[in-house]
Order: structure tokens, then C-alpha cells, then sequence
């Protein structure tokens, strides 16, 4: 049995990016001998992978942080790691007094060395890990597969970092630039991947569009796609999620339509529909765009679902330019909406802007899209009775089996909820036989007349 001292307790918080970061973490412990546990009392080291994006997430970060460090005894170490810990940097000490170490985003692969100076130092002085070349430092590739698993589907990482200029967003600030990672390198994990029998890949970054432009290529993500389905030949799905306005080129387009394991679903947040107030979030603004690519998407995908998300209450939002984001959503008939009340960054250029909304403002304005999407979204499910779709098996329960159609991406999507027991992690060919707003219902086709 491991000692203690080589035990490591991991919590990784926030978006799938930040998961796939935590397994990495986990490869590279482990292949030093360090064992986790699920359990902070039996490990020698605990570890937060925090997140920074907004308000709550850097709550609920704290919280975690602060919760261990009260329980935290005096052979035990405390390592705040990730998205907060690169936002706040040495601030985070003064949070969290008992923290014993701070590693920013891009130094992930170094936590090992990075826990090894601290027993080193003898549990005296917190230590940092974030220099100044940070937004250089993920160009070093780890050694380690650069992907996150859900049952028998994997996030896989194939960029990190932004440079787009979002007024009320804080990830360029945490994660730098751009850094995308090797072509060959991420056809390679996607062909690792292949050989564990995974049933979907799911491409992630903050923008999967902006791919490849720090290497010199155009059109990367395209290019990238077009090569994955022969890399993975037994990989029956992959999904594209985290698309930028203005980037789905013809091109992406065609290579989607080209090739049936690529789905017809694509996740592009346009976070408003009123040119105005996406010029005052430093969002491209031109509406007939996002008009134009809608109509080639369902040219070229009948079948394609796609999901957006969207902010409401942004500094100076009226009640006029709220009412064109209803009409936006009603005239393009999106199949996934989420929605979220502007959430106020201390940092960030829409921190300084005029005319904040009221919370109570904000968040009638959040149930009101979301009721006005809800009856779309139950049209749109409800155009699918009949049909069979296959759908990829999660889990059993009460006599129903729980899965995922193309349609719908882990965890922010729907369900479909199928009678009787089938296999876990195998794509099944179901009958829909029912529909609600975000979950259908269905029989798996050799069970229907």
C-alpha cells in the first residue's frame, strides 16, 4: 500500500476542458507511483482544479479550497491548480490562508516537479508556478493522451487558450492565447482512442474554429476533421463542440456533410441576436451571417441539430433589443438553447460599461427566452416521432434505459429514455416513439411491431 504522502486526492471543477486537464494531471501522477483516492483524509496531497470563469464557478472554487484547507492536517499538502489558480495567482493565498501551492494553467504537466519542490520546502512557504511565459507554455506536449472520458465517449482536447476579445469574458486573460496541438499528435490520441473502444470523440477548445491558426494553417478545423474519421476507422461518432460566429466556413460545412460519423449537430454560442448589443460584447455583429450559415448547415444536413447559448441582461440591454432576441430565436427555430443572465467581471472591459441591468431584470429576462425556446425545442423533438435514431446507451434504471441521440452533447443536452435494459456504452437503433421538450422517448427498434 502506498503511503500516505504518495496518495493524491483530485478535484477538478467547471467546464470539460478543465476535466481533461485533471486526467492528465492523474497520467502523470500515476506513472510516478503517486495512487489517488477518492477520499481527502487518505491522501498526502489534495488538489483543486479550480475554475475562474465566472461569479459562481469562482465560488464555488473557494469554497472547495477552503473547506479542505480547514480539514487539512499538518503532513498534508494543498494545491490550488487551474483557471482560478492563474487568475488570482498569489491572491489566492490571502483567500485561502492554509494553501500551500499555486500552478497556473499552463504548468499542469509540471505538477509532479511542482509537488516534489513542495515537500522539498518542508510545508514552509506557499510556492507559485506561474511565470510570466505562461501563454507560451502549453506548446509542450506532456506525453500524456490528451483526453477525458465519459463512459464510452472522450473529450479530446486539440487547442488551448483564445484570442478573441469578448468584453465580458475572462478566459484570455486565464488561459493566453491560442496554443494548438500537433496534427499528427491529436490523430494519434484519436487513433488511442479508436483502440479503447470509444464510441464518440468529442473535438473541445475554447474555440475549435480558431484551430491550427497559430500553426500557419487556414481552415485547420476542417482540415483536422477531415483526416480524424481514417484515423479512428471504428469510431462510430464525433462531435464538434464550441464553434465561433464568422468561422463556420464552407468548407467545415462540406467536410461535416461529407462523411456520416461526423454529426450533423453543431454547438456555436452567438450570445445575442441584436446587432448592437453584440457590438458592445465585442461579438461579430452581422446578424445575416448567422442567417446565411444556418440556411447552408440544413442545406447541406437536413438533420442537423444545432445548439447556441445566449446572454441576457448585457450592460444596456433594452427591452427593444431583448424583444429582437426573442424574434431571433423564433425565426431561426435553434434546437438547443441555453441561456444565461450576464454574470458582472471585475476585469473585464463590460465590468466598466454603463447601464447595468438589475439582477431581477436579468433573470425574468432568462426565464422568458427559455420559455419562449421551450415550445421550438418540443416542435423540433417532436417532428422526430416515428423515426429511428441511434442512440448510444448510458445507463439502466426503474426498468428504462438512459442514452444520447446525435442531437445531443454529454451533460448540456437531452435524453433518450428507452424501455427495458440494453447494453451500456453500445449505440442502439431506437424507435421514437414520444417527445417533452428536451428528452424523447423511444423503443428499441426490434421491440416495435
Amino acid at each position: 500500500m502506498p503511503r500516505s504522502k504518495h496518495r493524491y486526492y483530485l478535484l477538478s471543477l467547471g467546464c470539460a476542458k478543465n476535466t481533461v486537464d485533471s486526467e492528465n494531471m492523474a497520467q502523470l501522477l500515476g506513472r510516478d507511483g503517486y495512487r489517488g483516492t477518492s477520499s481527502p483524509e487518505q491522501a498526502g496531497i489534495l488538489i483543486v482544479n479550480t475554475c475562474g470563469f465566472i461569479d459562481i464557478a469562482r465560488e464555488e472554487s473557494l469554497d472547495a479550497l477552503r473547506e479542505l484547507a480547514a480539514g487539512k492536517r499538518p503532513d498534508q499538502l494543498l494545491i490550488a491548480a487551474g483557471c482560478l489558480a492563474q487568475l488570482y495567482g498569489t491572491r489566492l493565498v490571502q483567500e485561502v490562508p492554509r494553501l500551500d501551492g499555486v500552478i497556473g494553467t499552463r504548468h499542469w504537466m509540471d505538477i509532479v516537479g511542482f509537488i516534489e519542490q513542495l515537500q522539498k520546502s518542508k510545508y514552509s512557504d506557499p510556492l507559485y508556478h506561474l511565470p510570466d511565459e505562461a501563454s507560451t507554455a502549453g506548446s509542450r506536449e506532456p506525453g500524456v493522451l490528451q483526453a477525458s472520458m465519459q463512459g464510452t465517449s472522450a473529450y479530446l482536447k486539440i487547442a488551448d487558450g483564445c484570442r478573441r476579445s469578448c468584453a465580458f469574458c475572462t478566459i484570455p486573460s486565464i488561459k493566453g492565447p491560442p496554443v494548438s496541438r500537433p496534427v499528427d499528435i491529436v490523430l494519434g490520441e484519436a487513433a488511442r482512442l479508436n483502440d479503447m473502444g470509444v464510441q464518440e470523440i468529442i473535438l473541445i477548445a475554447q474555440d475549435t474554429t480558431d484551430y491550427g491558426y497559430d500553426l500557419g494553417m487556414k481552415d485547420g478545423l476542417a482540415s483536422l476533421l477531415e483526416k480524424m474519421p481514417a484515423a479512428a476507422p471504428d469510431v462510430p461518432w464525433f462531435r464538434i463542440m464550441y464553434a465561433y460566429p464568422g468561422y463556420v466556413t464552407d468548407r467545415l460545412i462540406e467536410i461535416m456533410a461529407s462523411d456520416e460519423r461526423i454529426l450533423p449537430y453543431l454547438d456555436i454560442p452567438l450570445q445575442h441576436g441584436h446587432p448592437d448589443v453584440l457590438k458592445r460584447m465585442r461579438r461579430p455583429a452581422n446578424i445575416e451571417w448567422v442567417y446565411r450559415t444556418i440556411d447552408k448547415l440544413r442545406a447541406a444536413m437536413p438533420s442537423i441539430a444545432i445548439r447556441t447559448t445566449f446572454i441576457v441582461g448585457y450592460p444596456g440591454e433594452t427591452d427593444q433589443e431583448f424583444d429582437a432576441l426573442l424574434a431571433f430565436i423564433n425565426d431561426l427555430q435553434f434546437d438547443r438553447v441555453g441561456a444565461f443572465a450576464y454574470s458582472y467581471e471585475i476585469g473585464t472591459p463590460s465590468a466598466s460599461l454603463p447601464e447595468q441591468v438589475p439582477d431581477n431584470v436579468k433573470e425574468e429576462r432568462r426565464i422568458q427566452l427559455m420559455e419562449a425556446q421551450q415550445p421550438i425545442s418540443l416542435r423540433r423533438n417532436q417532428a422526430l416521432i416515428g423515426q429511428i435514431l441511434p442512440v448510444l446507451i448510458e445507463g439502466y434504471g426503474d426498468g428504462v434505459s438512459i442514452g444520447r441521440s446525435y442531437r445531443d452533447a454529454p451533460e448540456i443536452d437531452g435524453m433518450v429514455l428507452v424501455e427495458g435494459q440494453l447494453p451500456v456504452g453500445e449505440i442502439v437503433s431506437v424507435r421514437i416513439t414520444g417527445a417533452m421538450p428536451y428528452d424523447l422517448i423511444g423503443l428499441a427498434d426490434s421491440q416495435t411491431p
